[in-house]
């Protein structure tokens, strides 16, 4: 199939359009390259543009089978200072593509949705069918986006699969791709940036939460793994409406054992001190996955160790290039 990959040139992006090639499909990135990289598209048909271009979003969609989308802004804290953009980005310029996919005759497409759609859940592990109820505008866009899928699905017969990301980490195996954000966030490489030098230390937020060690406890999966599901999910749309599940491991790590992780991996004490709680973090996030692995056929296979390593790899690679100021 020939998928248009939305913010293809981005960390999870840019590791879906290989795993789209290397299972036999032909992926065309679309990317105005706003947190995207166009290292990160090396070697692959780009086409730089913004969704609000209807355009260029029109013509990048004839001869396509389905569309993969990515291009969201995705940080909380971000979205509570800043909430037009996230509704502007998220919403508006969503609809802007789901619009020109029915133009076009596309009435297939996988959404990159979020755990965050959740909130701070009742329980965990989270199963799919828990009250969707976000706590921070980035959540409440990718939850309005999910129920315009819903909305389109039933009346316009848009095939949809809604991805509910846990926390991705770690890099492709071949070093050739890995996580580059500006600003970094995610909480692996804000330690890889402080073991080095090229970042502060890093700030805990908060160890007096409601759980062992005080600390959030987070689901975190490999990227790769992720980037597996969007294909096998990509082939599920074929004989099914809609798909909707979440991607996680079903195991939680709390932000001390991902610490420990990286000392162990690097053999470097990671620099930190302890700083207040961050409004809207939930204690504890830890997906049940069972749905996606009956459904799709499909499992994590990554370790939290094995995603340090690869992230670590990655990182030091990046170091030589340059990429990491």
């Amino acid at each position: 199939m020939k998928v248009l990959v939305v913010g293809g040139a981005g960390y999870i992006g840019s590791h879906v359009v290989r795993a789209l090639r290397q299972r036999g499909h032909q992926p065309l990135i679309y990317d105005n390259l706003s947190t995207g990289h166009e290292r990160l598209a090396r070697g692959f048909d780009l086409r730089v543009a913004d969704l609000s271009d209807t355009a260029t979003l029109s013509k990048s969609l004839k001869g396509c089978d389905a569309v993969m989308h990515f291009a969201a802004h995705a940080y909380v804290g971000e979205s509570v200072q800043n909430p037009r953009k996230y509704f502007y980005n998220n919403v508006q310029n969503g609809l802007q593509l789901l619009h020109a996919m029915l133009d076009t005759g596309v009435l297939r497409i996988i959404f990159s949705s979020s755990c965050a759609v959740y909130g701070a859940p009742d329980k965990v592990p989270i199963t799919e069918d828990m009250p969707r109820r976000p706590v921070n505008p980035y959540g409440v866009t990718k939850l309005t986006f999910e129920q315009a899928l819903e909305a389109y699905e039933s009346a316009y017969g848009l095939r949809f699969a809604a991805l509910r990301y846990f926390n991705a980490a770690g890099a492709d195996s071949a070093g050739e791709i890995g996580e580059l954000h500006a600003p970094e966030t995610h909480l692996i490489p804000v330690i890889f940036h402080a073991i080095t030098g090229h970042g502060p230390g890093l700030e805990v937020f908060g160890e007096d939460y409601p759980t062992p060690d005080g600390t959030c406890i987070r689901d975190y999966i490999h990227v790769s793994d992720l980037a597996e599901a969007h294909v096998l999910a990509l082939e599920f749309l074929e004989s099914s409406p809609r798909l909707v599940v979440n991607l996680g491991t079903g195991r939680g790590y709390s932000v001390k054992e991902v610490i420990a992780a990286v000392e162990e991996v690097t053999g470097r004490r990671v620099p930190r001190s302890v700083g207040a709680r961050r409004v809207g973090d939930p204690p504890v996030l830890v997906s049940n996955p069972t749905r996606a692995q009956q459904l799709l056929d499909w499992q994590a296979k990554f370790s939290l160790r094995e995603m340090v390593i690869s992230g670590w790899r990655w990182h030091q690679s990046a170091i030589a290039a340059g990429v990491v100021p």
